[in-house]
């Protein structure tokens, strides 16, 4: 509907814009040859733009084939000044000067004929084998040319740029999300790796706790499987999920473990990518817990109309592994999350006391 518009716009505009004599109150005689000049040139015009756009660009100009490119406008450019006239002469014979007073003749001229020396009449043009042929073109014609394919060049380009933006931006995004997943998946064998080695001691040992250590399990992986998988979760699933964690991993510990998990402020109405707390409470069970002596971890959750601040705490218990490597896989890997879910929404300190305490604030901005 655009296109038509404009286009019908264009080929009323050399109508409309007919200039008057202040002689005389009636605008100058058109001939019929000069308005099939006008309409053979517009519609010319009207194809050009179209080739050019449709064609020309997408097939010479984004190939890099310049110099091609360049040749076939120019070649469009000269056929413009042959063509529109060449069949204007078919429709209708060129205007005969006689009859007409010199002053009409030279507005006439003026006003829509470009000249053209030594142009060669057509056939059966009144004008006579050995004339000069006037070039019969509305002002500004070949300007016009120029006009339309510079437009069309312009709007072609554009397209083109947005179009390959959006295609940049869809793979991004598709990398993003396959990234996402990827991370996402090694949080699940990593957690159920540490769990299920866990039961296994309960289960070896013959503990009581073994089916109530399963049962709770089954919940974490109904949990695991089914809402993780969603791009954000409610606050208070993520805080139930890491409770049942919390007893999970409690089950197989002795009394000398203390745990201290407080909430400050309202968890509800609060959405949250799923699995970000996780691993720093899966580090705290792996590092900061111990058999001969008395350990506390301490998790705190404080929620306002804006933020979340998670943080623990918990004294490292040395260990073969803890020489090796005390922050874990998990951390590692919720770093690279947050950096993709919440970049400059978030921040992440980690505190290794000279190897005596390990502490981990997340801040995290929310709407």
């Amino acid at each position: 509907m655009i296109h038509i518009a404009v286009w019908s716009c264009f080929l009323l505009i050399p109508f409309i814009f007919q200039q008057h004599s202040k002689d005389s109150p009636t605008p100058p005689i058109i001939s019929n040859h000069f308005k099939a000049v006008l309409i053979s040139s517009s519609l010319y015009l009207i194809a050009f733009y179209y080739v050019n756009t449709q064609f020309l660009i997408p097939k010479l100009l984004f190939t890099r084939k310049w110099i091609l490119y360049i040749l076939s406008v120019v070649g469009f450019f000269i056929l413009f000044l042959y063509f529109p006239e060449w069949v204007s002469s078919l429709v209708a014979e060129p205007l005969n000067d006689a009859g007409f007073r010199a002053d009409e003749i030279q507005r006439f001229h003026r006003h829509y004929y470009d000249s053209v020396p030594n142009f060669p009449p057509p056939p059966h043009s009144r004008y006579g084998g050995g004339g000069r042929h006037r070039f019969h073109f509305f002002p500004g014609s070949y300007l016009i040319f120029i006009l339309v394919f510079a437009i069309g060049t312009c709007i072609a380009v554009i397209q083109e740029w947005l179009k390959t933006d959006a295609h940049k931006k869809e793979i991004e995004r598709e990398k993003l999300n396959t990234e996402l997943l990827f991370l996402k998946s090694q949080v699940n064998p990593h957690f159920f790796f540490n769990t299920l080695n866990n039961i296994y001691s309960l289960a070896v040992t013959g503990s009581e706790n073994t089916a109530p250590a399963i049962l709770k399990l089954s919940s974490i992986m109904r949990y695991i499987i089914s809402d993780a998988q969603m791009d954000s979760v409610p606050l208070d699933s993520e805080v139930t999920f890491i409770k049942h964690f919390i007893d999970l991993q409690l089950v197989r510990l002795t009394d000398k473990v203390k745990v201290n998990f407080t909430i400050d402020g309202s968890i509800e109405n609060k959405m949250i990518e799923p699995l970000l707390f996780i691993p720093f409470v899966e580090n705290a069970f792996k590092y900061g817990v111990s058999t001969k002596e008395n350990t506390e971890i301490i998790f705190h959750l404080k929620v306002s109309d804006k933020r979340i601040i998670f943080s623990s705490s918990n004294k490292i218990v040395q260990t073969e592994n803890t020489s090796k490597e005390t922050t874990g896989i998990g951390i590692n890997n919720v770093k690279r999350r947050l950096a993709l879910l919440y970049p400059d929404k978030h921040d992440l300190q980690i505190y290794n006391n000279s190897g005596q305490t390990f502490s981990v604030k997340l801040e995290i901005t929310v709407l």
